[in-house]
């Protein structure tokens, strides 16, 4: 059997892209005025996103793709891709749910949104809005908490361009989803197309077709900004041009062709100048939000996945070791470290101001607990936490659970 290769540079890409996620969901909880520089370069999540989705487009075409075709069946295909994704979307939202209904008895007052599954923020942005905080919330009603629910249950919530949900990443697993059903249609002629790189292009422009029609039209509230969020249609070419990345990557390489030292600095340089420029331009006109969140970065997301996977493996076997281990907690940071977040700040908040006078009025103590600012200082531990809570949920967990769906269920019918 073919030992397919194991692409290191990728396995750490994956994991800080997921911390960097992490960082824009929760870090602004902890900034004060004086910290402003850390929200400025915090603050472009999307950036991570979308690097996550062309990763996932080139890992798969390298592991799934061989000559044009797939290496096995896709209903094999698929059954692994939904047992490695439904038992942490469960767990997720389980968590979630848990940890809500506990601040809720607490009743510890929250930063930025109800501790309430009814509560949801609609998805567009306060400064392009023009709107307050409690102009973005909303009070779901019974019959859109039940349709919330089988969105959810089904991993659907992407389709849905109104509002975001209790835990707002979980979009992300949902968009992976659908683009993991597309892959084996779509991934085996693009890995067979001659002109690989008028194609890459061809899909970067068509990318950036919505986002040109929603400034055109001044269209910058509900429902377009959450269209060009999460819809899972509109976001496919970054995964597309994932799967056509790796296709030229592979061939440049097998022709030895592949870049130099003086043009992976180049790159390099390419990608940090697109960053640098993004946090900049995020404070001028409002437009620069949609062409930058959908297509404008395509290109150095596409040299930062290259650059990485040109990365040499190590001799030193832990290190070799640790970077799967992080690497497959990825997905677990994106989508765990919401209700983490939640237990961890009002935990801190509550220790500030815990006190034997809380026996006897708990609600003014938990009052008093809500007004409590964080220490920037204890985000370290946080951090820390949360990275050793989703390696060991991936392990103890999800792992077990996926092995167990792969014999039963998934590939029983094959033996």
């Amino acid at each position: 059997m073919e030992r397919k290769e194991h692409f290191i540079g990728l396995e750490w890409l994956r994991f800080l892209l997921a911390i960097y996620v992490v960082l824009f969901h929760t870090v602004h909880a902890y900034v004060n005025d004086g910290a402003s520089w850390l929200a400025d370069l915090t603050g472009v999540g999307f950036f991570a996103t979308s690097s996550f989705f062309v990763l996932s487009g080139f890992l798969l075409a390298h592991v799934y793709c061989r000559d044009g075709a797939m290496r096995e069946p896709a209903r094999s295909f698929l059954g692994k891709r939904l047992a490695n994704l439904y038992p942490l979307h469960l767990v997720s939202l389980l968590l979630t749910a848990l940890v809500l209904a506990i601040i809720a008895k607490l009743g510890i007052p929250p930063d930025d949104a109800k501790a309430s599954l009814r509560f949801v923020v609609y998805d567009t942005n306060e400064e392009l809005a023009g709107a307050s905080r409690d102009a973005l919330e909303h009070f779901m009603d019974d019959r859109e908490l039940a349709l919330n629910f089988v969105l959810q249950l089904f991993m659907l919530q992407a389709w849905n361009p109104l509002y975001l949900t209790f835990n707002p990443p979980l979009w992300s697993i949902s968009t992976l989803f659908f683009f993991y059903l597309t892959f084996p249609l779509l991934a085996p002629r693009l890995m067979r197309l001659r002109h690989k790189g008028w194609w890459l292009l061809a899909i970067g422009l068509l990318y950036l077709v919505p986002p040109l029609w929603v400034i055109h039209s001044q269209a910058y509230g509900i429902p377009y900004t959450g269209l060009l969020h999460r819809m899972p249609l509109l976001r496919l070419p970054e995964f597309l041009a994932g799967i056509l990345l790796y296709g030229l990557f592979r061939r440049m390489r097998d022709g030895g062709q592949a870049p130099r030292g003086g043009t992976r600095l180049l790159l390099a340089g390419f990608v940090l100048a697109c960053f640098a420029a993004t946090v900049w331009l995020l404070k001028g006109e409002r437009f620069w939000y949609f062409l930058l969140h959908n297509g404008l970065l395509l290109p150095a997301q596409l040299a930062l996945v290259w650059l990485c996977a040109l990365l040499a493996t190590p001799r030193n076997g832990a290190l070799v070791r640790w970077s799967q281990r992080l690497g497959t907690a990825a997905l677990p940071l994106f989508v765990l470290h919401v209700p983490i977040f939640i237990l961890f700040s009002r935990s801190e908040k509550l220790l500030g101001v815990l006190s034997a006078g809380c026996l006897e009025n708990w609600a003014q103590c938990a009052q008093r607990a809500g007004e409590q600012p964080l220490a920037l200082g204890l985000y370290p531990l946080y951090l820390g936490l949360t990275i050793v809570l989703c390696v060991v949920a991936q392990e103890r967990a999800i792992v077990p659970v996926r092995t167990f769906l792969l014999r039963r269920v998934v590939l029983r019918g094959e033996v």
